[in-house]
């Protein structure tokens, strides 16, 4: 799993032109730094590229301060479109007889090399601008929660972040996830 030398420069350009278009979502980070970390960690590119392909859009965000790392989180304005109609995880997956989804949203985090936002990430993500108006995003649930067959997912609504529960089963056209990376 790795990008060919055209590849890692192509994304690395489409990065740093975002990184460069919305300096508010990490003051103070320098992108040289960024792109020598990314350059070093080459699976973190591919994971990367796999956001970018799924239509997430991924951009350094400062959901906390990082030692020596950075966190790129899905900035896309609404839950990316290549992972939307998905169910929360693989046993709701198996469990549903009719009219399964094609895939779950921690598979496919899991087959790019990202996790899902938790609850407090994607309320953090949300200082950054207006995410998720007319979409919702599965977030990590808490094991006491989907053990009893649950999920949780939140949107933006009214200018406020709701978190919501739902089957972890379920699986609806406008849900997908956001995904996190740290690098």
């Amino acid at each position: 799993m790795a990008l060919s030398e055209e590849q890692q420069t192509e994304l690395l350009f489409v990065l740093k032109e975002r990184f460069e278009n919305h300096i508010d979502r990490h003051p103070e980070i320098d992108w040289q730094h960024v792109a020598q970390k990314l350059l070093e960690q080459p699976e973190k590119l591919w994971s990367l590229n796999e956001m970018e392909e799924s239509k997430g859009e991924p951009d350094v965000v400062a959901l906390n301060v990082e030692a020596d790392g950075f966190t790129f989180v899905d900035c896309a304005p609404e839950s990316p479109k290549g992972r939307r109609s998905v169910c929360y995880d693989n046993p709701a997956l198996e469990a549903r007889k009719k009219y399964p989804p094609e895939n779950s949203a921690l598979n496919m985090a899991e087959d790019m090399g990202i996790d899902l936002l938790t609850e407090e990430q994607y309320r953090k993500l949300q200082e950054f601008g207006s995410f998720d108006l007319k979409t919702s995003s599965w977030v990590k649930t808490p094991d006491t929660i989907r053990s009893i067959g649950g999920a949780l997912f939140c949107d933006r609504r009214y200018d406020t972040v709701f978190v919501y529960h739902n089957g972890a089963d379920s699986y609806y056209s406008s849900r997908g996830f956001r995904g996190v990376l740290k690098v």
